[in-house]
């Protein structure tokens, strides 16, 4: 047992004009009914109470230190305050916006690394009002992994991968331009990712030894070179080193036969080139159930796997499955990481 065992979760505020904070009161009013863990959200009090109002939610918000959160679960929803404004009305997002979505990252991170949570869970945030704010990451992944280096010391490569019971898929590249994926996609890269990949399967989920099928970039993973070299020169190699590791990948494969139900039942996890690779078949599949799951970080990550939805923000139309999903995966795997030495 970890001994982040019995800790609650902390769960950001995401964006705020988002869907994040409907999704967030709602999980918590259906907390017996879905069997959610404990968890704190960080944000604003007088901005969830208005929210809640505004959705016809009676959901009363008890302003707590970490440490309390567990005991204030029962009875209300336990607020960490960021002490920003926090003023987007649904689906309009406004200069609050990033500042608060930020901050409430790094106090989540930080509380964790401290040992006063069990794990992260994220709410969805819009990259593109992040970005207008001078964010300079590419995304919640690369930013989570910057602050984990800076509290640690230690270099960090995260790893994004998309789980459901269906099906689990890794994209090797991220947030990239398709242009730019074959530039950017090397032997080394794919290896890399294979081992944490390994890694994090065996350590946190318990699969003794993960089955990594690797998809091949091209159609037909090049058809010997006819589609294109790099099946050959760059995947084929990853995959034959892993091998030699005493990882279990087999690859390259075509990726229009890889995501089928059979093929399926031969694999753990689907290493894949490009973002879309990864993410058409697993939001096909479940949509409404897959989770978002850092791997490569001192602590367990986990994000609901879709946007901010403003178009229903405010609506009480959102569906909290895949909210409910991350808080119960964080929990599990949180119950099985590695203790961590708590910051200083």
């Amino acid at each position: 047992m970890s001994a982040a065992a019995g800790l609650p979760l902390a769960l950001t505020i995401g964006e705020p004009a988002g869907i994040g904070p409907d999704l967030t009161l709602a999980v918590w009013r259906r907390r017996v009914e879905l069997d959610v863990p404990a968890f704190y959200l960080i944000g604003e009090p007088d901005f969830l109470r208005h929210r809640a109002r505004a959705l016809g939610l009676d959901v009363p918000c008890a302003i707590v230190a970490p440490e309390e959160a567990g005991l204030a679960f029962e009875r209300a929803l336990p607020v960490v305050p960021l002490n920003l404004p926090v003023t987007a009305a649904p689906g309009k997002p406004d200069a609050s916006s990033a500042p608060a979505a930020i901050a409430s990252i790094r106090r989540a991170v930080a509380d964790v690394l401290a040992g006063h949570a069990a794990a992260v869970v994220t709410n969805p945030v819009a990259k593109n009002v992040l970005y207008r704010s001078g964010f300079a990451e590419p995304g919640h992944t690369e930013f989570l992994a910057k602050l984990a280096a800076e509290a640690t010391g230690k270099p960090v490569q995260p790893v994004m991968m998309l789980w459901s019971a269906e099906l689990a898929v890794v994209p090797v590249t991220i947030h990239l331009p398709l242009r730019d994926v074959v530039s950017r996609l090397t032997t080394q890269l794919i290896v890399d990712t294979g081992r944490i990949v390994a890694r994090d399967l065996a350590s946190r989920f318990g699969i003794a030894r993960p089955r990594i099928a690797v998809a091949g970039l091209n159609p037909h993973a090049g058809e010997e070179g006819a589609l294109g070299e790099e099946d050959r020169t760059i995947v084929a190699p990853a995959v034959k080193q892993l091998r030699a590791e005493g990882i279990d990948a087999i690859g390259p494969r075509p990726a229009d036969t890889l995501f089928h139900e059979k093929a399926r039942a031969n694999y753990d996890v689907a290493l894949c080139m490009y973002h879309d690779q990864a993410l058409i078949p697993i939001k096909t599949l479940a949509f409404e159930r897959a989770v978002n799951v850092t791997l490569g970080l001192p602590f367990v990550r986990t994000s609901p796997d879709h946007g901010t939805a403003f178009d229903i923000a405010g609506t009480g139309k959102a569906d909290p499955s895949s909210l409910v999903a991350a808080l119960a995966l964080a929990a599990r795997l949180a119950a099985h990481a590695p203790a961590l030495v708590p910051a200083k």
